[in-house]
């Protein structure tokens, strides 16, 4: 059965870090790419980044976390990871990492949500004071 399972969601202060994992089972993540999504309350699911197959090698983040944000995998793991370092309130938001339909590779439409066809079931992340 394919599957993914979202863990290492918290509360954390401004300033502060986070380590998203996203655990794959039924398949091998490194021949997919694989996608971080988040969605605020009472706003629409955004893309936030996207890991290719290593042997692409090719990431994209949305704007709003470049730098601060970075993804990775441990292939003996058969993990993705998302590393969140100076958060910010607005990263607010329950957090999900998905499995495109078919391809090693983030495109640069990489955040259509139609592109994913398994998803996890997302781990909430709140950064307040």
């Amino acid at each position: 059965q394919v599957q993914l399972v979202e863990s290492g969601g918290g509360l954390v202060q401004p300033g502060g870090s986070l380590r998203l994992s996203c655990a794959a089972s039924g398949f091998t993540s490194n021949d997919y790419a694989i996608g971080w999504f988040r969605q605020a309350p009472g706003k629409e699911r955004e893309g936030v980044s996207c890991i290719s197959s290593s042997s692409v090698g090719i990431n994209w983040y949305a704007g709003s976390v470049r730098g601060r944000f970075s993804v990775s995998r441990d292939k003996a793991k058969n993990t993705v990871y998302l590393q969140m370092n100076s958060l910010k309130p607005e990263d607010t938001a329950i957090y999900y990492c998905a499995r495109v339909v078919s391809g090693r590779a983030c495109e640069r439409d990489w955040s259509t949500l139609e592109q994913y066809g398994t998803w996890g079931q997302g781990t909430q992340v709140t950064v307040s004071s």
